[in-house]
């Protein structure tokens, strides 16, 4: 299953002879294109329209991967309900990466507070800025979505009972994570596409075991060397090293990893995460016989695997390996029917 990564072969694909301090980087070399707009801010960028085909190509061939699944399609807004972000105890796991939403809500003197506090601001120019205007800015009901399938668990739960075959979901969505950086494979704000399974622990474990390998075919379609590993989440705190290491000794998550923003460097593209009765037990999602319904999911980073395309490919989409553009840009389907085929997963 695993395919490792060989930099020199990167390097080449690459149009590079070495790998040296002064070599731009692929966010230096995507920003220069114009593939990726800096908006200065770390870790939040606009995309241009050759950026957004690729993911939109990408959407859909994931789209034909998983046509089989009988998958109830959802979409959601990159936010979500602030009770049902409570609920979900990520906060309990990963407070450094929420995202709230905050709005002025006062009256006409707390108005006038706000303006003054903003003259202030503004008054040093491009110099570090005091935040002081948002002490007139109140929590809303709202808060920015951190990973794709959070809204799905609650709504299943609100619908009473599983039915006997349990419930697969097709979401796709921004999410946000407050992690500020120059990777440009670690976005503030990017796009999951995931499928979601609820349902027996049978059902959910075959369901992450079939997606491994339909993910993995799918990265070979597009040409790009991987590795699937055993993973964890960046739990937060002293208690978080514990959870990972619980995370990782049941083998609850899996990534497919590929080298994105540096050759030696590998980024998660795909994860595969069964979540055991996690959020069945918080939500109180119930199969037929009364038991806690099971869950488990298979993420795409859409942002992600493009970069890595572009990394390994090159930033002219059209001098792209010919297999890839007639997966990408032709007729996909039978290229993917081809590829279940031979992982077994087509039944």
């Amino acid at each position: 299953m695993n395919m490792p990564t060989e930099p020199a072969v990167l390097m080449q694909a690459e149009g590079q002879t070495s790998s040296v301090a002064s070599d731009p980087t692929l966010r230096d070399r995507l920003i220069e294109a114009g593939i990726l707009i800096d908006t200065g801010e770390n870790g939040l960028y606009g995309r241009s329209e050759v950026f957004e085909d690729v993911v939109d190509r990408l959407n859909k061939v994931i789209t034909l991967l998983g046509a089989d699944q009988s998958a109830e399609v959802l979409r959601f807004p990159p936010a979500m309900r602030r009770h049902d972000f409570e609920d979900s105890e990520y906060l309990k796991s990963f407070p450094d990466l929420a995202g709230t939403i905050h709005a002025f809500q006062g009256n006409d003197r707390g108005h006038h507070r706000l303006l003054e506090a903003l003259d202030k601001t503004l008054a040093v120019g491009d110099q570090e800025r005091s935040d002081e205007w948002m002490d007139q800015q109140k929590p809303t009901r709202l808060v920015l979505t951190p990973a794709a399938c959070y809204p799905v668990y609650p709504l299943i739960a609100r619908r009473g009972k599983l039915a006997e075959e349990g419930a697969i979901v097709d979401v796709f969505a921004y999410c946000f994570r407050h992690e500020p950086s120059i990777d440009p494979g670690r976005m503030q704000m990017f796009r999951m596409r995931e499928y979601i399974r609820v349902g027996s622990p049978a059902q959910v474990m075959a369901f992450r075991q079939k997606w491994i390998e339909r993910g993995s075919a799918l990265v070979r379609l597009l040409q790009l060397p991987f590795e699937i590993d055993l993973a964890n989440d960046p739990f937060f705190g002293r208690g978080g090293k514990i959870v990972a290491d619980s995370q990782r000794e049941q083998q609850l998550k899996f990534e497919l990893l590929v080298p994105v923003a540096t050759p030696n460097k590998l980024t998660a593209c795909l994860s595969f995460n069964y979540h055991m009765e996690h959020f069945g037990e918080i939500w109180n999602i119930q199969q037929t016989d009364d038991s806690l319904a099971h869950t488990a999911c298979v993420g795409f980073g859409m942002e992600r695997t493009t970069l890595a395309l572009f990394r390994h490919h090159g930033l002219d989409v059209t001098k792209w390996p010919e297999a890839v553009r007639t997966f990408l840009w032709g007729d996909a389907a039978p290229m993917i029917a081809d590829a279940l085929a031979r992982t077994g997963t087509n039944a």
